[in-house]
């Protein structure tokens, strides 16, 4: 079989149907309105194939024809090497090796050759310029959302979507415009994606709902989980079922237990997080320290007031409160509240500096 690199969009199903005849030449063409710069297929009385003429080559006849070479064949490899080895170029006018000269070779030698349509003809456009690649690109993406609305997806505009790999969707799944998804992507039933997210070579479970600019990459979302807008999940992100991201919130390698939520404005890394945690805003784990990355672990039922800094490794203890704007460095206790503040002082008589005139 020959094909061509710059030819992206030839359809396996045509291919496979290509090599339905093995003992014959097959040849892939298309019917054009306009076939200029096309070598045309010439037929004899009886409607066969005779041979391929290029352009150059071709009389004012020879060019009125309308079917045309997409240089896409197959060919019994053993009769293909006899013909390649018989080749010339001092019989057309370019002086060069013609592949389609075979053609007229295996008629003499009675070799069936027969012709293939295939289904679009999109399938056999060639690339050489990025304005042609952004028209196949288009192409692509409008048979993507085709086949998605086919198996019951909603998209606000079939018109800006790009699937950049394999998405996979349940039913009754919902995704708005401008949305991204690469490599092998999973959305379960009734998932809901906001606009301008972006989901890498994820799984998002039965029910999530992600708001707009939302980014997920190689991560795992549990069922019923609410994420973004403008969350972050970064690569070995697992969340359990009803699990909340709020918005700039960044969690990475870390996994979230269930009904646990970190809702404005904080960063989860390399951490283990129980069930029914509440994560103030501002939070971060303090997981690296310039060489290595240490583990923070946050049992069920831990309350973290706003603007808290866990540095690891560090453990948090079942149903313990930390007090908002603590730094903690220990581990804390089950059942209590711990906090680090200094005492709060005030100045008096304290003048805020002004600005001296030049």
């Amino acid at each position: 079989m020959v094909l061509y690199g710059d030819v992206p969009l030839t359809q396996h199903t045509t291919l496979l149907q290509m090599l339905g005849a093995p003992d014959a030449l097959t040849l892939l063409t298309v019917h054009l309105d306009n076939p200029a710069g096309y070598g045309r297929i010439v037929r004899d009385g009886a409607g066969n194939v005779s041979r391929i003429v290029e352009e150059k080559d071709a009389t004012a006849e020879q060019r009125a024809i309308g079917e045309i070479n997409t240089g896409i064949l197959a060919a019994p490899t053993s009769l293909l090497r006899d013909w390649l080895s018989r080749l010339r170029n001092d019989n057309n006018s370019q002086g060069e090796y013609y592949l389609t000269d075979i053609v007229a070779m295996a008629v003499a030698q009675s070799v069936a050759v027969r012709t293939l349509h295939p289904a679009h003809t999109w399938e056999v456009e060639g690339v050489n310029s990025k304005a042609q690649l952004a028209g196949l690109e288009r192409i692509w993406q409008q048979g993507e959302a085709a086949r998605l609305m086919a198996h019951g997806v909603t998209l606000a505009d079939p018109a800006r979507l790009d699937v950049r790999g394999k998405l996979v969707c349940g039913r009754d799944v919902g995704i708005d415009v401008g949305c991204i998804f690469e490599g092998e992507v999973h959305l379960g039933d009734s998932v809901q994606v906001g606009a301008y997210s972006i989901i890498r070579n994820s799984s998002i479970a039965s029910g999530t709902h992600i708001a707009p600019y939302s980014h997920i990459d190689q991560s795992e979302v549990g069922n019923n989980c609410h994420i973004g807008p403008y969350a972050r999940l970064r690569p070995g992100t697992k969340l359990h079922n009803d699990v909340h991201v709020g918005n700039f919130v960044e969690v990475k390698n870390s996994e979230i237990a269930a009904n646990s939520k970190a809702n404005h404005l904080s960063y989860i890394g390399d951490s283990s997080v129980g069930s029914r945690v509440n994560i103030g805003a501002g939070t971060i784990t303090c997981n690296y320290d310039g060489a290595n990355k240490y583990r923070t672990v946050i049992e069920d039922d831990v309350f973290i007031g706003s603007d808290t800094q866990l540095v690891a490794p560090v453990k948090v203890g079942r149903g313990a409160t930390i007090g908002a704007g603590s730094t903690i460095t220990r581990d804390v206790p089950e059942g209590e509240l711990t906090l680090s503040r200094t005492k709060q002082a005030t100045i008096k008589g304290w003048k805020r500096p002004t600005k001296e005139k030049k």
